[in-house]
């Protein structure tokens, strides 16, 4: 279709931008705007100026300015569009609930999407029996080894106390919220809830166990996470209330054990991995960091000792009757701690580091698991006699 051809056919030029604006997501949602009933309306006048008019969500989106270059990028590439004004409204209460609805369909809303039988979501609750063994830089650098693989991540980042996640992964937006639904922020292809993005400043939290167990449900239930193939949840250290809540929410998370090599580590990992016993979870595997660190010289000094992760891991097999192996051991770099302050992992900064590989090794393990059957229908029928 020429330039020509789309001013003097009027229809052609608007079916033609209505297929541009179908490729434009909603960079919250990730579905088409048109999908999503966001675009109100198109004007074309007769010498091809063109004016969208997109209805945010919310008053305010932070996404405004994406989705106004997004709309006009798009449209200026169609032949016989001049030029492009985009026209922001906002949806009104009625509109809004549809929304929800297209999205979250007749489910109840305090429902727990990968509580239910065919979520075909894995969730793993990253878990450590201290604090300091760095639980949260194996999450966040797992959640964009698994992005990179092109799989569908979310993290929630459920430390309510020692929140450190949004600042690991550099994530400054604050989530909005459509009707009774959270939109989780973005970064570096992974979503990402925490406490941290509700908070004032460094705000303490100081709750008791039902405000704990009640934040965890919200963040399940109400944050629109979309189809996730991989939950990573950062649990805080210990056996406390959030691993309990954990277990009664989402009965089929996976236990993923973070250990340093030393012995007063290990003796915590082991605690912390046997509340499995108790929680009928299963154990998806130790990790074991800060296992030793590489000199100039090329050896290595195994700072905090040896064996721990593999102690671990045989401690917990022999305690539960499963088979629990040793994913992967992770040297002490400090690129870590650099991507940890800086917002940007060690796997997107130094990738073909120690490790970064060693990140990279275990992500490959997660991301060829299936889902656990625990909690799940097998389909089967007893015939009639």
């Amino acid at each position: 279709m020429t330039i020509e051809d789309s001013r003097r056919n009027p229809t052609t030029l608007q079916a033609a931008i209505s297929a541009a604006l179908a490729g434009v997501n909603d960079p919250e949602i990730h579905k088409p705007i048109t999908e999503l009933d966001m675009v109100e309306r198109v004007t074309v006048s007769p010498d091809g100026a063109t004016t969208v008019r997109v209805l945010l969500t919310v008053v305010g989106c932070p996404m405004r300015e994406k989705l106004t270059t997004d709309v006009t990028a798009a449209v200026s590439a169609v032949p016989g569009v001049t030029s492009v004004t985009v026209d922001l409204g906002v949806m009104n209460d009625a509109q809004r609930t549809e929304l929800r609805t297209k999205l979250r369909g007749d489910n109840p809303v305090n429902e727990i999407p990968f509580a239910q039988p065919g979520s075909r979501t894995r969730v793993y609750a990253v878990a450590s029996g201290k604090g300091g063994v760095g639980k949260s830089s194996v999450t966040v650098n797992l959640a964009v080894a698994l992005a990179q693989r092109g799989l569908q991540v979310g993290v929630l980042d459920a430390d309510i106390y020692g929140f450190s996640v949004p600042r690991m992964l550099g994530v400054t937006g604050k989530p909005t919220q459509v009707e009774k639904m959270i939109m989780p922020p973005q970064a570096h292809g992974v979503k990402v809830i925490s406490i941290g993005m509700f908070t004032p400043g460094n705000t303490a939290v100081v709750w008791r166990g039902p405000m704990l167990h009640r934040a965890l449900q919200q963040f399940l239930a109400d944050v629109f996470w979309g189809d996730l193939d991989v939950l990573l949840m950062d649990l805080p250290p210990g056996t406390g209330d959030i691993a309990i809540s954990l277990a009664q929410l989402v009965p089929s998370a996976e236990l993923l054990v973070v250990t340093t090599p030393q012995l007063a580590a290990r003796e915590v990992a082991e605690r912390a991995g046997s509340i499995a016993l108790q929680t009928h979870q299963q154990i998806v595997g130790v990790v074991e960091n800060m296992s030793w660190l590489d000199l100039p010289d090329g050896t290595r000094m195994e700072l905090f000792g040896a064996g721990g992760g593999q102690a671990v891991a045989t401690s917990l097999a022999e305690s539960t009757g499963t088979k629990v192996g040793l994913l992967g051991q992770i040297p002490m770099d400090v690129a870590i701690r650099e991507g940890g302050d800086e917002g940007t992992p060690i796997v997107l900064t130094h990738p073909g580091s120690a490790a970064a590989r060693a990140f990279s090794g275990v992500a490959d393990m997660l991301a060829a698991r299936q889902r656990s059957l625990v909690g799940r229908p097998l389909g089967l029928s007893v015939a009639s006699r």
